[in-house]
This record gives structure tokens, sequence and C-alpha cells, in this order.
């Protein structure tokens, strides 16, 4: 067993490490907003719907900052921007817990969202790109995993919010991501394959090699990407997918609570839906490898998901428990393909040279809607005292991400250009220099082929080589 864990191809410790990294951070931050909104509005009286525009607004800011995360991950490596991200990110913690205005909460929530995106998410989806391709699908179903597994948090911080107070619950996060996160940045991680003298999927690197460098990986740059109209119907398409998937994920909490749903059963609901990611995100990546589209099938994710909230829409005042229990069997079929279906598609559509860069950018245009999530679901409960529109609003956007999804799969991807020269000729100088046959003179000089490419070597100057070439 021992041997065999040290035989194992590089890259499945990194996923591990991706999987962990998803499941705390994703545990102390996406789960658990819903729970902030009773204890802040109880202590300092604001409206919900003033509560919630902070979260809005750190929301936006995210998405204004996931362009710039991005092209730092593919210009420093994913390992640099994790480990500074983290340091950075606990100290925004700490900064959360000493809230005491309502634009402090604006602004500290804001600065935990700017630097929150340089360690989690965008660089553990290039670590996986680029150290998986044949088995991308498996590994990214994987990685997944552990955003549902950030779910089994929930009931922990619950009781620190409910128990302890909302500021000692940001002190947690704080130390238990710096306790998990910067081990893994400083010791586990690696940026590329080649690191470890590998390839991409674990092959050797061919004898003389250093396996693909970052510069050798193809794709379009952000303006190039921009400039397609795959990249606007693909950011159309997640956007409306992702405005209903995390729109639940945070108004989930409020929802079931305005149902007559205590927060303990919510929390043992909201642990069923991670539990159940456990199971449809691997498998959905794994069938990912043999789905011949993953446009069609996010289509079919979004209309399942679409179906589970009209259900509950139409069934939780005269049978909430069928409602739940209906839905959450949609939702966690619906959802599988949540955290997988951006590197699936981007990279085999334009290609993973700038595959952080092109992730970042697309994040902000996704974020325009996700923003606006905390404060329409606020808005709607003051308004009409219930939640029903909300879902209506939600089943709306995944039907428009049906049809984004759809004509993402008609278009037809843009041509993908080669690694810049400047990385193919040396490495096809270095090639032929080593394959080419070597002829040694009287006078010790070896002359590569005529057309250059092995150097005359020789104790004198260039001309006596060449005077030792024609004797």
């Amino acid at each position: 067993m021992i041997t065999k864990l040290r035989n194992a191809y590089y890259g499945w410790y990194i996923l591990v490490a991706a999987v962990i990294g998803m499941a705390i951070a994703s545990g102390v931050s996406f789960w658990v907003l819903g729970y902030y909104v009773t204890p802040l509005e109880e202590e300092f009286g604001w409206s919900r719907t003033l509560l919630q525009t902070g979260i809005s607004v750190s929301l936006l800011v995210s998405g204004l900052a996931s362009p710039l995360a991005g092209r730092v991950v593919d210009r420093y490596g994913p390992r640099r921007s994790i480990i500074w991200g983290t340091i950075f990110t606990c100290a925004s913690y700490v900064l959360l817990a000493t809230t005491s205005s309502i634009l402090e909460w604006y602004l500290y929530f804001a600065i935990n969202s700017f630097f929150r995106g340089f360690m989690f998410y965008i660089p553990f989806q290039v670590l996986i790109s680029r150290w998986f391709e044949r088995k991308r699908g498996r590994a990214v179903g994987i990685m997944a995993m552990g955003f549902s597994l950030g779910g089994f948090l929930m009931p922990l911080m619950q009781q620190i919010i409910d128990n302890v107070g909302w500021d000692v619950s940001f002190l947690f996060a704080a130390a238990i991501l710096a306790v998990v996160f910067l081990p893994l940045g400083l010791f586990l991680v690696r940026d590329h394959p080649h690191e470890k003298g590998l390839e991409v999927d674990g092959e050797p690197a061919p004898a003389g090699s250093e396996g693909r460098r970052p510069g050798m990986f193809s794709g379009l740059t952000v303006k190039q990407a921009m400039r397609t109209w795959n990249f606007w119907v693909i950011a159309l398409a997640f956007a409306t997918f992702f405005f209903a998937m995390f729109g639940w994920m945070f108004n989930g909490t409020p929802v079931y609570e305005s149902m007559g749903i205590s927060r303990e059963t919510i929390s043992v609901i909201l642990s069923l839906q991670a539990l159940g990611g456990l199971i449809s995100r691997p498998t959905f990546g794994l069938l990912a490898e043999r789905i011949p589209s993953i446009e069609l099938a996010s289509v079919g994710l979004a209309a399942i998901m679409s179906v589970g909230m009209f259900l509950l829409l139409i069934l939780h005042d005269s049978h909430l428990t069928l409602a739940v229990t209906l839905f959450l069997c949609c939702w966690m079929i619906g959802s599988a393909g949540g955290p997988v279906l951006e590197p699936l598609i981007l990279p085999k559509t334009f290609g993973l040279a700038h595959f952080g860069a092109i992730m970042g950018t697309l994040f902000m245009f996704e974020t325009i809607g996700q923003f606006l999530v905390p404060t329409v679901g606020g808005a709607i409960y003051e308004v009409t005292g219930a939640y029903d529109l909300l879902l209506v609003v939600n089943i709306g956007c995944l039907g428009l991400s049906m049809v984004f999804f759809a004509l993402a799969h008609y278009i037809p991807n843009p041509r993908i250009p080669s690694p810049s020269l400047r990385f193919v000729r040396p490495l096809v100088a270095s090639l032929v220099a080593r394959t080419e046959p070597q002829h040694q003179f009287s006078n010790g000089a070896q002359v590569g082929s005529a057309n250059g490419a092995g150097a005359a070597q020789s104790g004198g100057s260039p001309m006596e080589s060449g005077t030792g070439q024609r004797g």
C-alpha cells in the first residue's frame, strides 16, 4: 500500500489538496452566509434588505476581482496565489469579527470577498486542468466533492454562530483557513506536472525533456475569447444557471425558515444536500468523459433543478415534507454539474494557455447577476412576506440557461492557435541537437548536420573547425 502511494501520480495528491481546500473554504463562507442574517438583524436592528445588500456588494467585488485573480494565477502560478490569498483572507475575517456598523459590514465583507478569490476556486480549477486532461472529468468531479463536503461544516458553524457568537465564527474561519491552506500551499501544491518531471495525466516525460512547460499550453487570450460568440453565450448560460443555484445556496435557509422549519432541521436538510453532492458530482464527472456534449448535459441539469423548484413552489403549503423531499432529490441531480461545468467547457472551447484569466473574466459577468441574489431575496420577502416569487424568478433563470447552453452546443468552437513559436523553436532545436548524428574529425571538432542544429565544438576558432571539416 505504501509503495503504491509513493508511486501514485502526483496529480492525485494535488486533487486531494483541492478537495480539502474546497471543503474548508466553502464550509466557512458560501454554505453559511444565510446563518448570519437573523443574528445580525437582531443584534444591530438592520433591515434584512440592508443587511443582505452588504453581501451583494461583497459578491460584486468578488466578481470584479476575478479577472485580476485569474491573471495572477496564470502569471505567478496557483501556489503563490493560494498562499498570499490565504494570508489576506484570514486577516479580513479578523476584521469582520470587529464589525460594529453597517459601513464596516459592507467594507470588511468586500475586502474578504476580494482576497478569497485568490485562494479559492480559481486556483484549484486551474491546478486540476493543468494536471489532468484525459481524466479531467473524473478529477473535477472529485474536486467538486469538496464543495459538497463543506456542507458538513454547517452544523458546527451554526452552533458557533447561534450559541457562541457570530463574531467568534469569523475568528474560527480565519484560524481553520490558516491551519489548512498554508501547509497545503507551502508543502504540497505544485503548479505544473513538469515540476515533478511528469507529463499531464501522469505520463513520464520523454527522455531529455522536462515535460510540457507552462508556455507550451495552447489557447486564446482573454481578448481573443471575448471576440467570439462562444464567450458571450457561455457567459449568459453560466450567469443565469448560477443565479438560481447560488441564489438557493444563500436564500435556502431564510426560505426554509419562512416555511416554519427550525434552524436545526435546516442544518440537517442542507447536510443531506451536501451528502447528495458527494455522490452525484463525481458520478457526473466520470460520465462527462463519455458525454459527447457537456453543453447539452447542462440543459438537462438545469431542467431537473427547475422541476424541483416548481414542485417546492406548488406543494410546500399543503405537503411540506413531500415538497422538500422531492426538491432535494431534484437538487442533488441538477446541481451535480455545478462546480464541474466550467473546467469541462472552457478548456475545450478556449484552450488552457489563459484558462485562469478567461475563467476570472467569466466570473465577473456571472457575478453581475449573482450579486443581486441577496438583495432581491430580501426585498421579495419584505414586500410579499414569502419567498414564492423568488422561486419563480429562479425557475425563469434556469429556463434561460437551458436556452443559452443549447446555443453554446450549436455554435462552432473557435480555432485555437498552436503554442507560441518562442517556446517551440528552442524545443525543436534542442531535440534536433540531441537526435542528429555528430561527426568528429581529427582535430577534435564536432559538427552536426547541414541545418546547423548541432553547434561546432572545438578548442580552436570556428574557422579552424571549418578547416578540419574540409580536410
